[in-house]
């Protein structure tokens, strides 16, 4: 019995070293560790450049571009309700104080235009006044317009201008708001925070959303939370104006030891590695390698030449390494921003594998003592 149980241990000792030796090859991983990873270097033949994330790094990379209006949108005057636009369709009244005047026939003392329409350019004509220009003008400016042409062949004409059709400036809203639609500019829906509210408010996460406006041929987007928080971006609207709200739909991706490995829409507009790892479920406590979080991004050539210091050609491939247990490691975590498409992937530490080894040994040790025990 003594010899059998020696024979026994001598094989289980040789299994365990044959085990052991080869486990780091044998067992399941998952993704390359620190080593394979840095293998694929340039300085290792590779085509990826891989760079330690300081402060410099972390401002030579926040390159992302801020939204806002342009100047174009943001100095305008507040639109009236009772502006004139093209389509509409006037009236007007004209006295003159004379007997036979240039439009008033003889024995009457005034004069109707009626069905006057604004043309595509914005324009109607009166005799003797020309054109003139009345989309973007109140019905009180075209009569001070008009008043001011005549008065120069007849003596005081007295002029009332009234819009007797059309619809006035209106805006269209689509996308995550209460009720997409067509809505009239109003004298309390005259900006665009209260033109949002009228239709019924944003549904998404307001940190989240983006509101682009069309104008024209010109096209600004800004961050919904910004129009609170600037108040010259709560612009004044123009007949017209398509205003679009939509979620931020930049994402990243998440593997490795961390708690959720999947695709993750970003939660706020300026979204750092430190929340990035914090939206993910965090780094998984008996697995992860805090020394080991890895950044992968294709980076323009003027990031990447601000990055390495040196002259590149095109895209390059850039491996962005943080380590949370230097004395700042934290800190440039937090101040590292993160891009649209990156590609986060967190190593497993080191006592993982022979974690996994030593647990393969035993169940191996066990499973050759219940054969020799029969």
């Amino acid at each position: 019995m003594t010899n059998s149980r020696t024979a026994w241990v001598k094989s289980a000792t040789m299994l365990a070293t044959t085990l052991l030796l080869a486990s780091c090859a044998a067992l399941p991983q998952v993704g390359p560790n620190k080593d394979q990873i840095y293998s694929g270097s340039t300085l290792e033949q590779g085509n990826a450049h891989i760079v330690a994330v300081d402060s410099r790094i972390a401002k030579v990379t926040d390159t992302t571009p801020a939204l806002g209006f342009s100047s174009g949108f943001r100095n305008v005057d507040v639109l009236g309700p009772d502006t004139i636009r093209p389509g509409d369709i006037l009236s007007l009244t004209i006295w003159e104080n004379v007997d036979d005047g240039l439009l008033v026939g003889e024995g009457l003392n005034a004069t109707q235009l009626t069905g006057v329409q604004v043309d595509g350019d914005g324009f109607i004509f009166v005799p003797y006044a020309g054109r003139i220009e009345a989309a973007g003008n109140t019905p009180e400016a075209i009569r001070r317009i008009i008043t001011e042409k005549l008065q120069e062949q007849t003596p005081e004409p007295q002029v009332e201008v009234r819009r007797d059709s059309g619809d006035g400036a209106t805006v269209t809203i689509t996308g995550s708001v209460g009720a997409q639609g067509v809505y009239p500019i109003e004298r309390p829906t005259r900006t665009l925070s209260s033109m949002i509210a009228a239709s019924g408010g944003v549904l998404i996460d307001p940190q989240t959303a983006i509101v682009t406006i069309l104008r024209s041929n010109q096209r600004s987007a800004i961050w919904y939370e910004d129009i609170f928080e600037i108040p010259d971006y709560d612009i004044a609207l123009r007949d017209g104006d398509r205003i679009n709200i939509k979620e931020d739909e930049r994402e990243f991706t998440v593997l490795g030891a961390i708690g959720a490995q999947s695709v993750i829409r970003f939660q706020s507009p300026d979204l750092t590695a430190i929340e990035a790892l914090a939206q993910a479920g965090g780094l998984r406590t008996n697995a992860a390698d805090p020394t080991g979080i890895f950044i992968l991004r294709k980076e323009d050539q003027a990031v990447a030449q601000a990055v390495l210091g040196q002259a590149t050609t095109g895209e390059q491939n850039m491996v962005y390494v943080l380590n949370l247990t230097e004395p700042n490691g934290l800190f440039t975590a937090r101040d590292f921003k993160m891009r649209d498409g990156d590609l986060v992937y967190v190593t497993e530490a080191p006592f993982t594998q022979w974690d996994k080894a030593i647990s393969a040994i035993f169940g191996s040790l066990a499973t050759a003592g219940s054969i020799s025990s029969l």
